[in-house]
């Protein structure tokens, strides 16, 4: 079996016990983002499977969206994961 050479580890052991991989990431043109996709990249950035700056190149993420995923995840608000949209003052009346 051939192997690609990666920067940094080829797995990380979250604190549940479970596994994560690079296998195990979203693909880099992931358009539809639901929660469990979320938080597979903030636990590859928070326990340095891939870098941040990887992650928002990869995903073409904002740093203030991936921001707002780690504190959803911190407060265990996995409600506001699900957020696909925010409501402008525009979209209340």
């Amino acid at each position: 079996m051939y192997l690609k050479k990666t920067e940094g580890p080829r797995t990380v052991t979250l604190p549940s016990g479970d596994v994560l991989t690079h296998a195990d990431l979203p693909p880099a043109d992931t358009v539809r983002w639901v929660a469990s996709r979320k938080l597979k990249v903030v636990h590859a950035v928070a326990h340095g499977l891939i870098a941040e700056a990887e992650a928002l190149t990869r995903y073409a993420l904002s740093e203030e969206e991936l921001n707002e995923w780690k504190k959803a995840i911190c407060d265990d608000d996995f409600e506001n994961l699900k957020v696909t949209r925010q409501k402008s003052k525009n979209n209340l009346r």
